[in-house]
């Protein structure tokens, strides 16, 4: 090979640093065009890729509300229910079936006695459940109302020791706390009951 063979390989410096030809510089302005056009393809489908996940979540949301809209509609007629099952109870509890001699009276306790049992049950199968805590049982703030505090109960300190009302709960929500009277933490009262929950 001769120095003239390698000459006709080298590039000519004047044509890349020269003025671009007009094919050049439309290929330019396309590249640049591109470019453009895929951020702003980029950026229209983020837009969407939001706006898709925002659907979902509102979608989500309204069958959220609306289940618990069907689940808790009665909710308000359910606490207007719980003071006539209070007042059957009271009924009950008022009276001894055994001291009563009157067959109408015997009969007219046994009446109420099935009312209540049938209020309760339609209650129960709307979701509606009685809260009754033992007496002893640990004081459940997330369900139980502490009316007063009574001491030396020999009982452990924060722990059920009368039950003045029930409560009632409807699936998962609390209609009414159970109020209740707890023991007392004293020098008489046993060991303290941790009421961190």
């Amino acid at each position: 090979m001769t120095q003239d063979s390698t000459d006709d390989l080298t590039p000519d410096r004047n044509a890349v640093d020269g003025p671009q030809t007009a094919a050049e510089v439309a290929a330019a302005e396309l590249a640049v065009r591109l470019n453009k056009s895929e951020a702003e393809l980029a950026d229209t489908k983020d837009k969407l890729l939001r706006a898709l996940a925002e659907t979902e979540n509102q979608r989500r949301r309204a069958q959220r509300d609306t289940e618990d809209a069907r689940r808790y509609a009665a909710s308000n007629f359910a606490k207007d229910m719980l003071d006539v099952a209070d007042n059957l109870r009271r009924a009950l509890g008022s009276l001894d079936p055994a001291s009563l001699q009157d067959e109408r009276a015997k009969a007219l306790v046994e009446g109420v006695a099935a009312t209540e049992r049938a209020l309760l049950a339609a209650l129960e199968r709307h979701g509606i459940k009685r809260i009754e805590p033992e007496i002893g049982e640990r004081f459940d703030p997330n369900s139980h109302e502490a009316m007063f505090e009574v001491p030396n109960t020999g009982k452990p300190g924060g722990s059920v020791v009368q039950v003045v009302q029930a409560g009632y709960r409807m699936h998962d929500r609390l209609l009414r706390p159970a109020m209740v009277g707890v023991a007392k933490a004293g020098a008489n009262s046993g060991p303290t009951i941790d009421q961190t929950v």
